[in-house]
C-alpha cells in the first residue's frame, strides 16, 4: 500500500509534543495509508517567558508553525484549540479533532496541602482574565501574580514556594499523567472554560485535497432547516428532529420563540437575522459563523423562517460551505407564499382561472429596486408540474417564444424522497432524454439558468445512499449518523420486533434469578418494554450481563448500567470468557435472545454450573415493500434482515454493492446466500459500523461528487445525476 508522509508541526513544549502524538497516532490508525511525522518547533509564547499573557498577540503560540505552513516547509500544525487566532492567517484553512479532553479548569495546591489549608491573602498564580476574575469573586483577600512557563514549570514554582495556589486547564494535566497533582475541579458553571479547551485543532494550507479529504470524517453536515411561518407548529418533524440533535443553532428573527423551548439546554442560540434595513448581523459574519463551527466538528442547524430557498440568502451560504468542501444538507419548509396563499383563499392555481404564477422580488443586491418588466420577467426559472408526458411540447413553444434550444433544462424525479433523481438536459433535448429513462417517479420539469445547479456533496460518504435494513428501533439512530457524514438514508427496515408472553412472565418473576443474560441493542430495548408493561421496579432488577458495546450502552436509556461485561471484543465468546469465573454452581441465570439467537450461549452457561432459562424474548417479524430501492451502500444490522432481504429481492441484487455487515452472526447470514461483506465494523454497533464505514470512504479517495460524475453517466442508459 502507498504511503504518504505528512510533515506536522508542534510546539516543543512537553504537553504539545505528548498530545500531538497522541492525536497523530490516533489519525494513523483511522488512516493506515499516511504516516505523520511531528516536527516541534517553538513559538513565540515559548521564547517569551516574561510577557503577561492578557497582553499578547491572538497568534502568540501559533505564529510560527502557521508561517511554515504557507511557506509550504510543513504540510500541517497540531494546535491546541483554543490558541487558535480567529480567523486564522490568511491561506491557511483548520479543523478540530474529535479526541477531547476534559474542558474544566482545575485548582492546583502543592503537594499535601488541599483547599482548607488556603490562607485569606495567599498568592495565586494567574495567566488570564478570565481566571483573574473568578479569584477575585472566590479569593477576595489574594495576592493575583502573572504565572508563566510549561505545566512542568508552573507546578514547580508552586512547590519552591512562589505560589500557594495555581489555576490550570485540568485537560493539560491529564494528558501529562499529572491528575494527582489537581487538588480541585472548578464546574464549567462557575468558570465557563474557554472554546476549544481541551481540543486539538490542525491548521493546513487552505486547498490541500489531503487534509480536505481527512476532515470530512470529522465535520458533521451542516443542515440548513425551515422553521416555517408565524409560529412553530409550521415547523416539519425533519426540521424538529434537527434542532433536537444540534449542538449550535444559527436562527432568523423572525420565527416563532415557542420553537426555541423545544431545543435541548446545552444548545447555543445565535440570532442571525435581517429585517428590511435591520440587520443583527452581517451576512458574511453569518456564512462565517456557519463555517466556523462546522470545522469544530459541531453539529450545526441553520434555522430559517419560511422555506431556505425562497428569498433566504441560501445560494451565498452553502456556497462559503461549498468552498471549503464543507457537507451540508437543506430541509424545505412552509413559505410565508404557502401561507399567505393556502390559508386565506387566495390560491396561486385554481382549476379554470390559474394555471401557475411567477415569484420574484424587486430589490436588488445591495438594496435598490430593479426592473420588473416583461424582458426580465422571461428570464426567470420556469417549473412545470405534471408536464413530462408534454415535455417536447413545452420546449418547442418555449422556442418558439424566444427561449434559446441550449436553454437549460431539468426535471427532478422523486423530489424530497430518499429516491429523488436528476436528469439534466436542454430545452432543445430534455424531451427524449425524459423518454430514455422512463421512470416511474413523479417530476417537476425546471426550465432557466436555475436547471444548472446542483449542491456538492462534501461529506465522507459523498452523497451515496445508504440503504439502513435494522428495526424501526435502531433507524433513527443509524440515519442520523448516515446524513452527518454527508451520505443519504434509505430507511426501509427489514425486521419488525415482537416481544413474547414467554418473556413477560418471566420478567415479572425477577426476583427468582440473581442473573440477566442480554447480547444485543434490541434485546434491551425489549427488556426495557416488559419492565415497564410489567411495572417492575427499576430497583429490584438482578445483575445484568451483555456482551459490551452496544447492549451496555442502550442499558443507559433505561437507567441501567451492565454489571458485567468483557473488556474488549465484544462478542458472545467474549462474554463467556468473562464470567467463566464468576459462575458459581446453582446460580440462576435468565437468557434473554430472540428467535434467530439459538441456545449455544444457555447451554455453555449451565456447563460452567448455571440453572439457566433460555428465554425467548422477541420474535423477527418480516416487513414487505412493492418495490426495491435504488441504494449505493447496504447496512445489515443483523441475520434476519439478510434473510428477509435475499428472500424479497434476491441475492444477486447485491451484487456490485457495498455491503456491511454489523458483526459475526450477519457476516455468516450473508456467507450463506453467497454475499462477501466489504466491511466489518471493530464493535458490532450502529455507531462503529456506520463511522467505519465513512472513514473506509474517506480513506479510499475515490473522490465520488455529483458533478464529477455527471458527464459519466449520463453516458449509461439512464441519463440520470446522482441525487439527494
Amino acid at each position: 500500500m502507498h504511503t504518504i508522509t505528512l510533515q506536522i508541526g508542534t510546539r516543543s513544549s512537553q504537553l504539545a509534543r505528548v498530545q500531538t502524538r497522541d492525536a497523530l497516532d490516533k489519525l494513523t490508525a483511522v488512516f493506515p495509508a499516511y504516516t505523520f511525522q511531528d516536527i516541534a518547533l517553538s513559538s513565540p509564547g515559548d521564547r517569551d517567558q516574561a510577557t503577561d499573557l492578557r497582553q499578547t498577540p491572538a497568534n502568540f503560540f501559533t505564529q510560527d508553525l502557521d508561517q511554515k505552513v504557507l511557506a509550504g516547509e510543513l504540510d500541517g500544525a497540531v494546535h491546541s484549540a483554543k490558541d487558535l487566532p480567529d480567523p486564522v492567517a490568511e491561506g491557511l484553512d483548520w479543523f478540530w479533532l474529535p479526541w477531547r479532553e476534559d474542558a474544566r479548569e482545575a485548582l492546583i495546591r502543592p503537594r499535601g496541602l488541599t483547599m482548607a489549608t488556603l490562607r485569606p491573602d495567599a498568592r495565586i498564580g494567574i495567566s488570564s482574565e478570565r481566571r483573574s476574575a473568578y479569584c477575585r469573586e472566590r479569593f477576595p483577600q489574594a495576592v493575583h501574580a502573572t504565572i508563566r512557563g510549561t505545566i512542568e514549570a508552573r507546578l514547580q514554582q508552586m512547590d519552591q514556594g512562589d505560589f500557594d495556589l495555581i489555576i490550570m486547564a485540568g485537560a493539560a494535566l491529564n494528558r501529562l499523567g499529572l491528575q494527582d497533582r489537581i487538588t480541585e475541579w472548578i464546574p464549567a458553571s462557575e468558570l465557563p472554560p474557554p472554546a476549544g479547551q481541551g481540543s486539538l485543532a490542525i491548521t493546513f494550507r487552505a486547498g490541500d485535497e489531503r487534509f480536505l479529504r481527512l476532515r470530512q470524517l470529522f465535520a458533521k453536515s451542516v443542515t440548513f432547516a425551515a422553521a416555517g411561518v408565524g409560529s412553530g407548529g409550521a415547523c416539519t418533524l425533519e426540521c424538529l428532529h434537527a434542532l433536537q440533535r444540534c449542538d449550535i443553532c444559527l436562527h432568523d428573527t423572525l420565527l416563532g420563540h415557542d420553537l426555541f423551548r423545544l431545543l435541548p439546554p446545552h444548545v447555543q442560540c445565535i440570532d442571525v437575522g435581517k429585517r428590511c434595513g435591520l440587520h443583527s448581523m452581517p451576512q458574511d459574519e453569518t456564512t462565517y459563523l456557519i463555517t466556523r463551527y462546522a470545522r469544530r466538528g459541531l453539529k450545526v442547524v441553520r434555522l430559517k423562517g419560511g422555506d431556505p430557498g425562497i428569498f433566504g440568502r441560501l445560494a451565498e451560504e452553502v456556497e462559503a460551505l461549498d468552498a471549503l468542501q464543507l457537507p451540508y444538507r437543506v430541509m424545505p419548509g412552509v413559505s410565508s407564499l404557502s401561507a399567505a396563499t393556502s390559508t386565506t383563499g387566495m390560491l396561486l392555481t385554481r382549476r379554470g382561472v390559474s394555471r401557475g404564477f411567477t415569484v420574484m422580488t424587486p430589490r436588488k443586491e445591495g438594496g435598490g429596486t430593479g426592473s420588473v418588466a416583461m424582458d426580465v420577467r422571461k428570464q426567470l426559472p420556469i417549473v412545470f408540474f405534471m408536464a413530462l408526458a408534454v415535455a417536447d411540447e413545452i420546449a418547442r413553444q418555449l422556442i418558439a417564444d424566444g427561449h434559446a434550444p441550449e436553454t437549460a433544462a431539468a426535471v427532478v424525479f422523486g423530489a424530497g424522497s430518499d429516491q429523488s433523481r436528476v436528469l439534466t438536459g436542454t430545452l432543445a433535448t430534455i424531451g427524449s432524454r425524459i423518454r430514455e429513462v422512463n421512470s416511474p417517479l413523479p417530476g417537476l420539469l425546471i426550465v432557466g439558468e436555475a436547471a444548472k445547479y446542483r449542491y456538492p456533496s462534501w461529506g465522507a460518504l459523498q452523497g451515496r445512499r445508504v440503504l439502513l435494513t435494522a428495526s424501526d428501533a435502531l433507524q433513527d439512530k443509524a440515519a442520523d449518523l448516515v446524513s452527518d457524514f454527508g451520505g443519504i438514508p434509505v430507511r426501509r427496515p427489514l425486521i419488525q420486533i415482537e416481544t413474547t408472553t414467554e418473556a413477560l412472565a418471566s420478567i415479572r418473576q425477577l426476583r427468582r434469578y440473581d442473573w440477566v443474560v442480554l447480547t444485543s441493542p434490541s434485546a434491551v430495548r425489549c427488556f426495557g418494554e416488559l419492565l415497564r408493561t410489567a411495572w417492575v421496579d427499576l430497583r429490584s432488577v438482578p445483575t445484568l450481563v451483555t456482551c459490551g458495546g452496544g447492549t451496555s450502552k442502550e442499558l443507559w436509556s433505561l437507567g441501567l448500567a451492565a454489571n458485567i461485561e468483557p473488556a474488549s471484543h465484544f462478542s458472545a465468546e467474549s462474554l463467556l470468557l468473562t464470567v467463566q469465573p464468576l459462575v458459581k454452581p446453582g446460580l440462576r441465570v435468565l437468557r434473554l435472545r430472540s428467535d434467530k439467537a439459538g441456545p449455544e450461549l444457555a447451554q455453555a452457561l449451565q456447563a460452567m454450573g448455571a440453572i439457566v432459562d433460555d428465554c425467548l424474548l422477541y420474535h423477527n417479524r418480516p416487513m414487505a415493500y412493492s418495490d426495491k430501492p435504488d441504494f449505493d451502500i447496504v447496512f445489515f444490522a443483523s441475520a434476519s434482515a439478510v434473510e428477509v432481504y435475499a428472500r424479497q429481492w434476491g441475492a444477486a441484487s447485491l451484487l456490485g454493492k457495498f455491503v456491511v455487515a454489523i458483526g459475526k452472526p450477519t457476516l455468516a447470514a450473508l456467507q450463506q446466500i453467497g454475499i462477501t461483506a466489504d466491511l466489518v465494523p471493530p464493535e458490532a454497533t450502529v455507531e462503529s459500523s456506520i463511522e467505519a464505514l465513512a472513514a473506509h470512504w474517506v480513506r479510499l479517495g475515490t473522490g465520488f461528487r455529483i458533478q464529477d460524475s455527471e458527464s459519466r453517466i449520463q453516458e449509461g442508459a439512464s441519463g440520470f445525476v446522482g441525487g439527494f
